[in-house]
């Protein structure tokens, strides 16, 4: 497939998303998000810029404004990747969306936002949970979102990243012990940000969000999104070889 950006200029990928996605303060650490991560697999010509927020659905991130700062700021070139799925499964009318009806509609909002100034959009579907039976089997927790995001995909003639694909492979390898490696699990008395202890399955630590942050420029790679020289040396290493333990 020909790179969708086949110019060597500066470019701007915007994260529309998530808590998943999302920056953290050090008051927060080391909880962490892709985002925050992914420009660190880039060549510095290439600007991240994460407007992620946490708790927000497909729908409350544009209710709410922020696609707003997208908007003002995304020109011709650029990349929109768009995340949502964790939140729009919420039961509040200010989150939730049905998987085969306003879900897509609210996306195809961001791929119409990113082609209105002449950048590209790419839709995500979800990383997943980290959750296992008692049978030691990863148990998907998205429903029907993620068939969502690929539906879309291919009516828009969107690029897609199967993000829950790819996570849910990174998991089983691991295993249920050696995921939490990935997670904000945490004893009490083992780091001052959270002095009680934490055990979160949605979340990653610093660890984590840097190992799917490859998983997606790897993805970003094999969807031929971005010249092969805009990525740093190393940086596709977050395939299936590199999520075992």
């Amino acid at each position: 497939m020909k790179p969708l950006a086949d110019v060597d200029k500066g470019i701007t990928v915007f994260i529309a998303g998530d808590s998943t996605a999302a920056n953290y303060a050090e008051n927060r650490s080391p909880m962490a998000g892709w985002g925050q991560m992914l420009g660190s697999l880039f060549e510095p010509s290439v600007l991240v810029r994460n407007e992620a927020r946490s708790g927000r659905s497909s729908k409350s991130f544009i209710e709410e404004g922020h696609i707003r700062r997208i908007e003002e700021a995304i020109g011709a070139g650029d990349y929109l990747l768009i995340q949502f799925g964790h939140n729009d499964q919420k039961s509040d009318a200010e989150r939730h969306t049905e998987p085969d009806s306003t879900y897509p509609d609210f996306l195809r909002r961001y791929v119409d936002l990113a082609r209105s100034k002449g950048a590209h959009p790419v839709l995500l579907t979800s990383v997943d949970r980290r959750k296992f039976s008692a049978a030691g089997e990863l148990v998907g927790t998205h429903g029907q979102y993620p068939d969502a995001v690929r539906a879309l995909a291919a009516e828009q003639r969107v690029p897609l990243l199967d993000v829950q694909a790819v996570t849910q492979e990174a998991y089983r390898r691991m295993g249920p012990e050696a995921s939490k490696a990935w997670f904000v699990w945490l004893a009490p008395g083992e780091h001052p940000n959270y002095p009680d202890g934490v055990q979160d399955d949605t979340h990653f630590n610093e660890t984590g969000a840097l190992e799917v942050a490859r998983l997606i420029a790897a993805l970003m790679k094999e969807a031929g999104i971005l010249l092969a020289h805009k990525f740093a040396s190393g940086s596709g290493s977050g395939s299936a070889a590199a999520a075992a333990p």
